[in-house]
């Protein structure tokens, strides 16, 4: 399988990219800004596993990884968005560029990505697109002061999935997005300092990694809470 997963330098996104390598079938295409852990990774994994370094909402890092899959003359049978920021402020005190930056990671991000890569995706198989959402954007959820413009951004992801599942049902491509609760991450200890919580990256990436195998089988389109506890 050819797999792209976004936000792959830390985290749960890194954890995805070492599962889906233990598979040498699999070929990953693990796109982060950074580059430490994944250039490091790539010296065990120098045939399946491709790196691209950029911001994704810049057209010449969208190009490249469009360019590498068309090159490689396959489909591309599974998209995680996972790559995702936060900002803990009050509201108030939020300023433009901190909500446009959030914004542009969470949502515009894997807008224009998924928009860039419809050529590849559906072409034989079914492709499966897996947005990485929180539980502060369900609507009912649980909702924490700071998290405004986080929590609002991952509402918005999660419509897009909706949206899109809608506009891609004749396309061979399903859509389906993961609420994710509390996991030990650099972005948990942001927005909850001193919170410790009950599951770790590797943990969750195993699901993750099974719900994009399988889950579009019997899911499109759906908001799916995976969280044993919200903070």
């Amino acid at each position: 399988m050819f797999i792209v997963v976004t936000g792959a330098s830390k985290g749960i996104g890194l954890e995805i990219v070492k599962q889906f390598l233990v598979d040498e079938e699999n070929t990953v295409l693990a796109v982060s800004r950074s580059s430490k852990e994944l250039t490091s990774l790539h010296k065990n994994h120098p045939n399946n596993l491709i790196t691209v370094f950029g911001d994704l909402n810049k057209t010449p890092t969208q190009n490249r990884i469009l360019t590498i899959i068309k090159n490689k003359k396959v489909q591309l049978d599974i998209l995680i968005n996972n790559a995702g920021t936060i900002v803990n402020k009050p509201f108030e005190k939020i300023t433009s560029k901190e909500l446009t930056y959030i914004y542009s990671v969470n949502v515009f991000a894997p807008f224009l990505l998924i928009q860039k890569l419809l050529p590849v995706l559906g072409k034989k198989n079914k492709s499966h697109i897996v947005n990485i959402s929180s539980m502060g954007g369900v609507q009912g959820s649980s909702k924490f002061p700071g998290l405004s413009a986080y929590s609002s951004s991952k509402s918005a992801l999660a419509g897009l999935t909706e949206c899109l599942a809608e506009e891609f049902k004749d396309k061979n491509i399903s859509v389906n997005c993961l609420a994710l609760g509390a996991v030990q991450t650099e972005m948990l200890s942001k927005a909850f300092p001193g919170y410790k919580a009950p599951l770790q990256p590797k943990q969750m990436a195993n699901f993750i990694i099974d719900f994009a195998l399988t889950g579009h089988q019997y899911f499109n389109g759906k908001i799916i809470p995976v969280s044993s506890t919200t903070p």
